[in-house]
């Protein structure tokens, strides 16, 4: 990796951990972080696929060793990465970036994150119990992403939305 490429990535895990710290959505067991979404989105469309899963686990890695944040940052924010980047890869659109973290995160993490919950956190939920968080969280943060791209796009014209 280029030494911008991780310089740019070490910067979206602060934003990501700096963000956190402020806005955050109760769900019970877990907090969601739109936030963490938004970096998603960002992190797909800049440094690809596996360089967004690499933001997303040092994120929820150091979030975990803080106290700021629950073992659900791993599938939450790892599986969203993947499909934004791999999303954004495959169109080269924003919006199927931001779509990637939603199916990702929304629906695929949430019903992962049920019995993975139960094996590392001890709990017992629903098949659906996350979903509603999950999918919240993810679809404002992947607005977030989106808008911040779109901004982003009149100093970089070859980034289409």
């Amino acid at each position: 990796m280029r030494i911008q490429q991780l310089t740019w990535m070490a910067m979206l895990v602060a934003i990501a951990i700096i963000g956190s710290l402020f806005i955050s959505i109760p769900t019970g067991v877990a907090r969601a972080f739109p936030i963490q979404h938004m970096v998603n989105v960002i992190a797909a469309v800049t440094v690809g696929p596996l360089g967004a899963v690499l933001v997303a686990f040092v994120t929820g890695l150091v979030r975990v060793m803080t106290g700021t944040g629950s073992l659900l940052a791993f599938p939450g924010g790892m599986i969203g990465a993947i499909l934004a980047g791999i999303f954004y890869m495959k169109t080269n659109r924003v919006a199927f970036a931001a779509l990637g973290e939603v199916i990702g995160t929304g629906v695929i993490a949430s019903l992962i994150a049920v019995p993975y919950a139960k094996i590392l956190m001890g709990t017992e939920f629903g098949a659906f119990f996350f979903f509603p968080a999950f999918l919240a969280s993810s679809v404002t943060g992947a607005l977030l992403g989106w808008i911040v791209l779109a901004r982003v796009k009149q100093l970089r014209p070859a980034l289409k939305q």
